[in-house]
C-alpha cells in the first residue's frame, strides 16, 4: 500500500475511533456512522463512501416472535458472518397486534424490533426496516405480499418512522416488491384488483404510491435514508429515471432497491446475469443502488438447458458482479426454509451452494 493510501486509512480509523469513544462517553453503544446520499453514492458522516454487505433475516413478516430465532440470527449474521447490514422484513398488521394470535396490541412485536435495532447498532451494523407484508386496507385480513401498499401502510410508517427517527443505524424500506403494476401506479397508486393466493377471493382496494409513503416518513421529521424498490417484484428500476425520482431536500436521501432473481419477469422474460447487470449499471451511474434480495433456487426456477448455470454458479457469479460494480447488497435469506437459503439449519451452517459464498464475501466487511 502506498504512503498516501496508508495515511488515508489511518485517518479513517482515527475518525471512527473518535466517534466510538464519544458514544461510549455519552453512555451509548458504538452505533455506526450516520449515512446520507450524495449523487449516486452512499456516504457516511465523514464523507467516505460506504459499502453495505449483509443478509435478510426473514420471519417477522409471518411470525409475531420471529419464530424465537430472530435475535440469535441477527447476532450470528453480524458477529460471526460479519454482515454490516441486516434487512428485517416486517408486517404492518403485526406491528399493531392485528394478526391472529396476537393478544397484546403488538407490544411484544414492537419491543422485538427495537431489540433487533439495538443489537445491530451495538455491533456497528445498519438495519433496514422493510415493510414486507400489508393487508389491502383490512386490518387482520389478507396479511401478505400485495401489489402495492394501502392506507394502513401509511399508518404503519406514521408510527414506525418516529420510533426510529434519525437513528444512524436505521434505514426505511418503503414497500417490498411492488408487482403486476405500471410505473404510473407505482408513483400515484390507484384502485387495484388482485386475487388472494390462499382463498382465491377477488380483492379490490385503494393502493398508495411509494412517494406517498416517502412523504409520510418525512412528515414525521425522520431524515433516515429511505430505500425504494422498483416494479416487477423490484426487478426493474429504470422507470424511476423518467421523472419519478424521489426528491429529498430535507432528508438524508433515497437509495433504490432491486431483486435480481433468475426467474421470468413480466415483459422481460429471463435475463442472464450479464444482461441484468448491464441494465442496472446504466441506472447506478445516475442514482444509488442496493440489491436487497438475490439468490438462486433451481428447483423452483429451472434454468434453460443452454445456459449452463446451476445454483452455485449463479450465486457465485452474482456475487462477483456485485463486487465488480461495487453495489450494496443483502442476500436472501438467513433462514433454513425461506429459500433461497443461506443456512441449512438453526446451527447456522452455511448452505454449500449459496451460504458458503455469501459468508466468504462478507469477510470483506472486516476492518
Amino acid at each position: 500500500m502506498n504512503p498516501i493510501r496508508r495515511a488515508a486509512f489511518a485517518s479513517m480509523r482515527v475518525i471512527r475511533a473518535m466517534f466510538a469513544l464519544a458514544a461510549l462517553v455519552a453512555g451509548l453503544s458504538a452505533a455506526p456512522l450516520p449515512l446520507h446520499v450524495q449523487g449516486n453514492q452512499l456516504l457516511d458522516s465523514t464523507g467516505n463512501a460506504v459499502r453495505l454487505r449483509g443478509v435478510n433475516c426473514a420471519s417477522m413478516e409471518w411470525s409475531a416472535n420471529g419464530e424465537g430465532h430472530i435475535l440469535t440470527s441477527i447476532g450470528v449474521a453480524v458477529k460471526d458472518w460479519h454482515a454490516n447490514i441486516i434487512r428485517l422484513p416486517l408486517s404492518q398488521d403485526r406491528w399493531f397486534g392485528k394478526a391472529p394470535g396476537q393478544t397484546d396490541g403488538g407490544a411484544s412485536y414492537r419491543a422485538l424490533v427495537h431489540k433487533a435495532v439495538e443489537l445491530c447498532s451495538a455491533n456497528d451494523a445498519y438495519i433496514i426496516l422493510d415493510l414486507h407484508w400489508s393487508d389491502v386496507g383490512q386490518w387482520g385480513k389478507h396479511i401478505g405480499q400485495h401489489r402495492l401498499p394501502d392506507a394502513n401502510s401509511i399508518v404503519f410508517w406514521q408510527h414506525v418512522a418516529p420510533a426510529f427517527a434519525n437513528n444512524p443505524a436505521v434505514l426505511f424500506d418503503l414497500y417490498n416488491e411492488p408487482n403486476h403494476i405500471t410505473w404510473d401506479e407505482w408513483y400515484k397508486g390507484g384502485t387495484l384488483t388482485e386475487v388472494d393466493r390462499k382463498t382465491k377471493e377477488s380483492l379490490t382496494y385503494d393502493s398508495v404510491g411509494l412517494p406517498e409513503l416517502f412523504r409520510t416518513i418525512r412528515a414525521t421529521g425522520a431524515k433516515n435514508v429511505v430505500v425504494a424498490g422498483g416494479i416487477n417484484w423490484a426487478f426493474e428500476v429504470g422507470g424511476i429515471l423518467d421523472g419519478r425520482e424521489l426528491k429529498d431536500p430535507t432528508g438524508q436521501g433515497v437509495i433504490y432497491a432491486v431483486h435480481p432473481y433468475p426467474h421470468r419477469y413480466e415483459g422481460l422474460g429471463l435475463e442472464t446475469i450479464a444482461q441484468w447487470s448491464a441494465r442496472l449499471q446504466s441506472f447506478a451511474d445516475k442514482l444509488p443502488l442496493i440489491v436487497t434480495e438475490f439468490g438462486s433456487s433451481e428447483k423452483e426456477w429451472p434454468f434453460p438447458k443452454d445456459w449452463h448455470y446451476n445454483d452455485e454458479i449463479w450465486n457465485r457469479e452474482t456475487l462477483r458482479v456485485l463486487e465488480q460494480h461495487h453495489w450494496n447488497w443483502t442476500a436472501w435469506d438467513f433462514h433454513p426454509s425461506a429459500g433461497p437459503c443461506l443456512i441449512s439449519g438453526w446451527d447456522y451452517t452455511p448452505t454449500p451452494s449459496f451460504g458458503v459464498w455469501v459468508k466468504q464475501a462478507l469477510q470483506k466487511n472486516v476492518r
